[in-house]
């Protein structure tokens, strides 16, 4: 199954890329692009990103576009609620593979918090996104199988809050099905709000699962939710 063989709804545009590295350089140059338009109109930009494996090549790529990256803000779409010492801290990610080259300069504004609970976490993560430019400039979601996005975890109590268009809160608690099992995500409005909007996902079975998302409701599988204008999608096998 090709990806322009899905029926995307109307206004979600779909990139076909040969590989990864020709992912990373497309998805590089449009989220670039965005930045280098919101600098220009606001004198300021932001950008949230998924972590993972999978963008790696598109964090190093984009780390090398000549920007006015010091008044950049790079947040994330969702954190484990790991120490950035951890292997599987997103924010030690980003750190290694954007925060360099020309990217060095720009502002990080993370989700992890240490605290006594997870809870106290996500209030304190809560206060240090009211530092982060909104509307989102640009985000940069994944997917996984099963159809969550950032943290945003089918079977989750706090789901459907977390996804109502109303809900007030910048993030939420999480609780991932393997570990490290707690989480803390973005909240749909704040995602949804980004001006730009990208999906980057790679092989078939992320367009299998993408297929199953467009006929389900989004607490089963929470993609669903954000498959509208001004979604893009890049895919590579």
């Amino acid at each position: 199954m090709a990806i322009f063989e899905l029926e995307l709804p109307s206004g979600v545009v779909a990139h076909s890329l040969a590989n990864a590295d020709k992912q990373a350089e497309a998805l590089a140059r449009t989220v670039a692009d965005a930045l280098s338009f919101a600098l220009e109109t606001d004198g300021c930009a932001s950008l949230a990103v998924s972590g993972g494996r999978s963008p790696i090549r598109f964090l190093e790529a984009l780390s090398t576009r000549p920007l006015d990256w010091s008044k950049v803000q790079v947040s994330l779409a969702d954190e484990r609620w790991v120490p950035p010492t951890h292997p599987d801290s997103n924010e030690a990610l980003v750190r290694r593979h954007l925060l360099r080259n020309e990217a060095a300069k720009a502002r990080f504004i993370g989700l992890y918090q240490a605290a006594p609970s997870l809870a106290e976490a996500v209030a304190a993560a809560e206060q240090s996104l009211t530092a982060l430019k909104r509307p989102l400039d640009v985000l940069v979601l994944g997917m996984g199988d099963d159809g969550h996005t950032a943290s945003l975890f089918p079977g989750n109590p706090g789901l459907g809050e977390a996804l109502e268009p109303t809900c007030e809160a910048a993030c939420v608690p999480m609780q991932a099905p393997a570990a490290p099992h707690q989480r803390i995500s973005l909240t749909y409005p704040l995602l949804a709000g980004a001006r730009v909007q990208c999906l980057a996902i790679q092989g078939e079975a992320k367009l299998d699962a993408l297929r199953r998302a467009l006929t389900v409701d989004p607490v089963r599988m929470p993609i669903r939710a954000f498959l509208h204008s001004p979604l893009e999608i890049y895919w590579c096998p």
